[in-house]
C-alpha cells in the first residue's frame, strides 16, 4: 500500500457461463450498507465519504469492490499472517458474506459498502458491459477513522487486491489517494486452471474452455500458508501471462470527505 496523498459468491454464479454469467455477476451484489453502524441525523460527528476504486491491471477483472470504514482495532489482512475466513472466502470464491457477517457482529466496523458490478480492464472483452472503476459512498462517524478495501482477482485461485487500515480524510473536501497491491491469500494452490476458478472468469475473458469452473473450494488444493505479495500469472495453467498478467499496483483508491 502506498499513500500518494499529494462479490460475487460462487453459489451465486454456479453453473453460469457466457453472457448469462456476466448478467448474473452484474446484479449479484447490490450496494451493501450495514444499518445502525453509522451516526446520522443531528450528530455533528457524522461523516460521508466518496470512494472510487479503479482497476489498474490489463488482464485481471475484480469482483465488485467492498470498502469499510472502521476503528483502528480492525485489521482485515496482513502480509505474513494467515488469512481470516472473510479473506479466504473472498480470495477463493469472491464470497463477501463472511465479511458482511463480521461487519454486523462488531461495532468496530462502522460501515460496509460494496459495488454492484465487477471492474473489468478495457483490454478485456467484457469491458463493453462492465466499467473499470466504481464509486461508493460511506457514512460513518468520527470513530470510524480508517478505510479498508478488498476485491478478488477473478482470474486467480486465491488472489485479491486491497488496502488495510489507511487513514480517512479529516476535513470536508479533503481527499487522499492510495495505490493497492495484489496478494495471495495462501489458502489455495495456484493451478491457473479454468476448472479451478470461479465460473465468471471465462465469461469475463470472453472464452469457453469447455469446463464449468469451480463450484466450491477444493480440499485437494488447500494450502496452509500465509498472505504474501502475489507472484502473478506464471503460465503453469490456462492463462497466458502476457495477456492475463499484471504489475502492481493493481488498484487505485481515491477517497474524499464530502460531508
Amino acid at each position: 500500500m502506498t499513500d500518494t496523498n499529494p462479490s460475487t459468491t460462487r453459489r451465486t454464479v454456479l453453473g453460469l457461463t457466457g453472457a448469462g454469467a456476466l448478467t448474473a455477476l452484474a446484479g449479484c451484489l447490490g450496494d451493501v450498507m450495514i444499518p445502525g453502524q453509522s451516526s446520522n441525523g443531528g450528530d455533528q460527528s457524522a461523516r460521508t465519504y466518496r470512494v472510487t476504486v479503479a482497476n489498474l491491471t490489463t488482464g485481471q477483472p475484480f469482483t465488485p469492490p467492498a470498502v469499510v470504514a472502521h476503528r483502528a482495532s480492525v485489521e482485515l489482512f496482513a502480509v505474513g499472517d494467515p488469512a481470516s475466513d472473510a479473506i479466504k472466502e473472498l480470495a477463493e470464491n469472491g464470497n463477501l458474506d463472511p465479511l458482511s457477517e463480521l461487519a454486523e457482529s462488531t461495532t468496530d466496523i462502522r460501515t460496509l459498502s460494496a459495488a454492484e458490478t465487477p471492474l473489468v480492464p478495457p483490454e478485456l472483452p467484457a469491458s463493453e458491459m462492465f466499467p473499470a472503476a466504481a464509486t461508493l459512498e460511506l457514512e460513518t462517524d468520527a470513530s470510524g477513522m480508517y478505510l479498508s478495501f478488498v476485491s478478488m482477482l477473478i482470474g486467480t485461485n486465491d488472489g485479491f487486491t486491497g488496502l488495510d487500515t489507511v487513514p480517512l480524510p479529516e476535513r470536508v473536501n479533503e481527499s487522499r489517494s492510495y495505490f493497492a497491491s495484489s496478494y495471495d491469500a495462501g489458502t489455495e494452490m495456484n493451478t491457473e486452471a479454468y476448472g479451478d476458478m470461479v465460473p465468471p472468469a471465462q465469461a469475463l475473458y470472453g472464452i469457453d474452455s469447455g469446463t464449468e469452473g469451480a463450484g466450491m473450494s477444493n480440499p485437494d488444493l488447500a494450502e496452509d500458508g500465509v498472505i504474501t505479495p502475489h507472484g502473478g500469472i506464471v503460465g503453469d495453467g490456462d492463462l497466458d501471462p502476457a495477456v492475463y498478467g499484471w504489475d502492481d499496483p493493481a488498484a487505485l483508491v481515491q477517497v474524499e470527505r464530502i460531508e
